[in-house]
């Protein structure tokens, strides 16, 4: 069974009700698991309208629901693997406003990931843009992300669908890997990762962080310093700075690597499962970047205040 994912581009709480209520209804009488995720004032229009008849359904406040990327997309999985056999039938409707530009970028790079991860899922999934309020670009990447889109009534496949894989590429073009040039360094150059731990700890401690967050970080950066020592070519090294409410750790070797713009994206199988531990870095911080190339691999860890 293959996914459906469609943008519904709508304009007001009529037209969000107009096309939503028969939506979810659909899935109730094909006996789905229905999963409603939509932003207030929407969730309680949504409820009022269904009455007893959404007894059945799961409601969730997008506020809540779509807080981190990559948690947010473990979240949607667990329901799919919980909900099997049943088909899983969502009305997502994802938080546009209080990102900074990278954030933006993570979740929209989210959206399109939504085709490879859940792609053999059978769910249906229908993800609500208020074209009144978002701005351009949010709207404008809903039809690069999602394969199938609902405007103005006329529903059908999207032209302007980009692959995940191509689409990742271009987010990835988009980083700005400048790093400030007062940013603390240290050198890693031995396995015992003790020394690195304690920096990071420290760190952590001075910028504020609280206590499971900074070990968090920690265990991110960690991770990601085994990995260099065990695939990366030296020299490498740790920098770590603040940057506004940020405190950023980025781990770097000198090896040459293309990943694929999915790498650490995907949620594995299991421990043993290539790409696991950037999946599990991915969970730990607010977000991760990676840029490899000629010059070499860097990872960039942000956990924020």
């Amino acid at each position: 069974m293959t996914l459906e994912h469609r943008a519904f581009l709508y304009d007001d709480a009529a037209d969000f009700l107009a096309a939503t209520v028969p939506y979810v209804r659909s899935g109730l009488e094909q006996d789905q698991a229905v999963v409603v995720v939509v932003r207030e004032p929407n969730l309680t229009a949504l409820r009022e309208t269904l009455g007893a008849e959404g007894a059945a359904i799961a409601y969730f406040d997008s506020a809540e629901f779509y807080r981190h990327p990559v948690r947010t997309l473990r979240d949607y999985q667990t329901i799919v693997s919980q909900s099997a056999p049943r088909r899983v039938c969502a009305l997502a409707e994802p938080v546009w406003d209080g990102w900074d530009d990278r954030q933006t970028l993570e979740w929209i790079r989210y959206e399109s990931l939504i085709n490879v991860v859940f792609a053999g899922s059978g769910a249906r999934a229908l993800c609500p843009y208020d074209t009144g309020s978002l701005p351009p670009r949010v709207l404008d990447e809903a039809r690069r992300t999602h394969p199938l889109l609902l405007c103005g009534g006329r529903t059908g496949c999207n032209d302007s669908y980009v692959d995940p894989a191509t689409f990742g590429a271009k987010c990835d073009r988009e980083r700005r890997p400048a790093r400030p040039r007062d940013a603390e360094y240290l050198a890693i150059d031995g396995t015992d990762l003790h020394a690195l731990r304690s920096f990071v700890a420290e760190r952590a401690l001075t910028h504020g962080l609280a206590r499971q967050p900074a070990q968090h970080l920690v265990t991110a950066v960690n991770e990601v310093a085994a990995n260099a020592l065990h695939h990366g070519v030296p020299p490498m090294g740790l920098w770590v700075w603040r940057e506004a409410a940020d405190l950023v750790c980025e781990i770097g070797d000198n090896g040459f690597w293309r990943p694929s713009p999915l790498t650490g994206f995907i949620p594995p199988g299991s421990a043993l499962q290539r790409g696991f531990g950037l999946w599990t870095v991915r969970l730990l911080v607010d977000l991760m970047e990676l840029r490899a190339g000629w010059d070499g691999t860097f990872v960039r860890l942000r956990i924020r205040r």
